[in-house]
């Protein structure tokens, strides 16, 4: 599953640091992941939640908020209304590069979080919290000792998960000033609250406030023995699978593919220079160039394709020739590798100069099979369409189309 390095503007105009995960197949949907206060999108908990649900078929887009991380910007310059913007500037990139993320995911501080921007997102249908704490001024207790100092000189420096942070007026006005409680009734989605009963930071009472201001549908589901930051891989999987498991009867309907039966349509994803997306009318794939070639090696290269092309039509030759002939072919594959070679070094090549390319396909045939049965199934592997069409004369037509909604 790739997980690719992204950025894109945030609230304050600075660049974010990014990464999204996304699932060897097809998204069922997107995701959004809000880490907890001071964390960044490489903590365990969202690394770890985000590989999860990719391998659930969900992409989640995890991100810095402004001045943590790789992002640009002044952790000092930020507050609670700005990681919000941030997230719904995350939804904004998620829209117009891929698609808006159907759910919103947020861990401690970032759950508060996550309530809070749900209503500007439109296309949100289910919110998730972890850990999460019910008002978002929660987080001064982490620092009650320096709240004093803050207020008397305007700005101050506390120490946060044994890092030092500066911290302004405005920050704990910010705090003070959210309406969550109203956010949370007012939410009008899904919502999953999850909360270690044992946690130390934020005690479950939290839970049990967000979960009653909240209206139907919404459900509650204890992670038990997990700690605040979930750093046990357990505890994060867990987490993940559940939300994947909860969040599937809210998630829209997948639309229906507009590509017609008999067509391959390729198009570029716009994610990195060489990744691009492969539909039919009933499937999907992608294709991509190694990292060394300038791509991200999100999926298979074109003359990989070729090659896969070549084989499957191979194998399922030679089935269909075994069960006509009564063969006792128990399996059948084959390895297919494509170089170029000089001209000069082709002996039955036509042509004489240059480069010529040469496939090489080598037969693996499984099962109790006699030494003539074997040759004559090398024989009808030459016999396959595809073969035949690399060995035939090809025209292939460019056509020019005139992009839908453009005059």
């Amino acid at each position: 599953m790739p997980s690719l390095k992204v950025a894109f503007p945030g609230s304050a105009g600075t660049a974010l640091a990014a990464r999204l995960d996304l699932p060897d197949t097809a998204p069922r949907a997107y995701a959004l992941f809000a880490h907890c206060f001071t964390c960044s999108k490489e903590s365990l908990a969202a690394t770890r939640i985000a590989r999860a649900l990719a391998e659930q078929d969900i992409a989640v887009l995890r991100f810095d908020f402004t001045g943590l991380g790789g992002s640009e910007g002044e952790f000092e310059n930020t507050d609670f209304s700005s990681n919000v913007a941030d997230l719904v500037k995350a939804a904004d990139w998620l829209r117009a590069h891929h698609r808006a993320p159907a759910i919103l995911i947020g861990h401690s501080l970032g759950g508060a979080a996550a309530l809070a921007a749900a209503g500007a997102i439109a296309e949100v249908c289910a919110v998730a919290t972890l850990n999460a704490p019910f008002s978002p001024d929660h987080v001064t207790r982490q620092f009650a000792d320096r709240i004093g100092l803050i207020e008397r000189e305007g700005a101050a420096e506390v120490t946060l998960a044994g890092r030092r942070f500066r911290l302004r007026r405005e920050f704990l006005a910010d705090l003070a000033g959210q309406k969550q409680a109203e956010r949370i009734a007012q939410l009008k989605r899904a919502l999953l609250v999850m909360h270690a009963p044992g946690d130390a930071i934020v005690a479950i009472d939290n839970a049990s406030a967000i979960f009653t201001a909240a209206k139907h549908p919404k459900s509650f589901v204890s992670l038990d023995s997990a700690d605040h930051l979930l750093t046990r891989e357990p505890d994060a999987r867990y987490a993940a699978q559940v939300l994947a498991a909860w969040v599937g009867r809210y998630l829209p309907a997948q639309p229906a593919s507009t590509v017609r039966p008999g067509v391959v349509r390729v198009s570029e994803r716009r994610l990195g220079k060489f990744s691009t997306l492969i539909q039919t009318a009933e499937h999907t794939i992608y294709a991509d160039e190694p990292v060394s070639a300038g791509g991200n090696a999100t999926g298979l290269t074109p003359y990989e394709l070729l090659q896969a092309a070549l084989g499957a039509c191979t194998v399922m030759t030679l089935r269909l020739y075994a069960e006509h002939k009564q063969l006792p072919l128990v399996r059948a594959s084959v390895d297919i590798e494509h170089d170029k070679i000089h001209a000069a070094d082709c002996a039955d090549c036509d042509t004489r100069e240059g480069r010529v390319d040469l496939i090489r396909r080598r037969l693996t045939l499984e099962g109790e099979l006699t030494f003539a049965a074997r040759a004559k199934l090398a024989e009808i592997a030459d016999k396959c369409p595809v073969h035949r069409t690399l060995h035939g004369e090809v025209k292939v037509v460019t056509e020019l189309v005139q992009p839908s909604g453009t005059s």
